[in-house]
């Protein structure tokens, strides 16, 4: 395993490129902050409890009447912190509405992204939200629901080319434990090898803002990222990077919950509620990622797939 690589000396100039402040038109930067019952960004309309939905939780989550949430707050725009340090994002805002569809207080646990399934498999978390992309694989230690659908998008240096599909030699960053850490970025760099050609760096840093700097200072050649967040860091760097190639290798994001979980259909349920209502339809404008938006609430779409 390749070491984390850390930018602390990175000059006042990139760190300001990315200061967790949203703007996206105008939308959700004038969006207030904070919700009934919960913490985080404001769901940009009144979600109302649907007692049919309620009435499925499991007897522990309706006498605690709280949701407990494991999040890792640092890949914007789905989850960050904003200037005051609190959860926000569209995956925030769409948490704290199913909290409220299901007339449950929203607990955001949040840690680091390697640990929330493990909590959530303890028993320490009812569920996580932290943009997990469903796979076969996670899906031995937990299920999803499934809540939006993502691409992988590369971003390069404004004015320079760089083509995923060609990319041996070159310097990438990603968030460590990401499925382009752990999967994509790596099979890419073994087919390198396996042509007699070099192998990819990959440089892993802990946060996506930091991959984010180390591209925007010239650190590394190009990022690999959710599709979303990608194209939130290019809007955030004012003109410095660019997409390098199209989205490739969609897969459905979920909502870990512990398997068999009896809080899953309830989940499920409310989800759809959202959908159907419009409510979940008005996050993702909010945010300007409707474009990964599903119509239907699954579970473990990867082994169905």
């Amino acid at each position: 395993m390749r070491p984390i690589y850390t930018v602390p000396a990175l000059t006042a100039m990139a760190a300001l490129l990315l200061t967790g402040c949203v703007d996206n038109s105008g939308s959700a930067s004038s969006a207030p902050s904070g919700s009934a019952g919960s913490s985080g960004s404001a769901v940009p309309v009144a979600v109302k409890k649907d007692d049919a939905v309620a009435a499925l939780l499991p007897d522990k989550m309706k006498s605690a009447g709280t949701l407990n949430v494991g999040m890792a707050n640092n890949y914007p725009p789905n989850e960050f912190k904003d200037p005051n340090g609190q959860p926000t994002g569209w995956s925030v805002d769409l948490t704290n509405a199913l909290g409220q569809k299901l007339g449950l207080k929203v607990n955001f646990d949040i840690g680091t992204f390697d640990n929330i399934l493990p909590a959530v498999k303890a028993g320490k978390d009812d569920m996580g939200m932290s943009s997990f992309s469903d796979t076969v694989e996670r899906e031995k230690q937990v299920d999803f629901v499934n809540y939006y659908s993502a691409g992988i998008q590369w971003a390069s240096a404004a004015g320079k080319t760089v083509d995923p599909k060609n990319a041996c030699g070159l310097k990438v960053a990603v968030q460590a434990t990401t499925y382009e850490d752990t999967h994509e970025v790596p099979a890419k760099s073994k087919a390198c090898t396996d042509a007699g050609k070099p192998a990819i760096s990959v440089f892993k840093f802990d946060t996506q803002d930091q991959a984010t700097n180390a591209l925007a200072v010239g650190q590394v050649d190009a990022m690999s990222a959710d599709s979303p967040v990608t194209l939130y860091a290019i809007s955030q760097t004012k003109g410095k990077l660019q997409t390098a190639g199209d989205a490739f290798e969609v897969a459905p994001y979920g909502m870990p919950v512990a398997k068999d979980s009896a809080f899953k259909p309830a989940l499920q349920k409310a989800l759809q509620a959202l959908i159907d209502d419009g409510t979940y339809q008005k996050i993702l404008s909010k945010w300007g990622v409707e474009s990964g938006g599903v119509k239907t609430a699954t579970v473990n779409i990867a082994s169905k797939g």
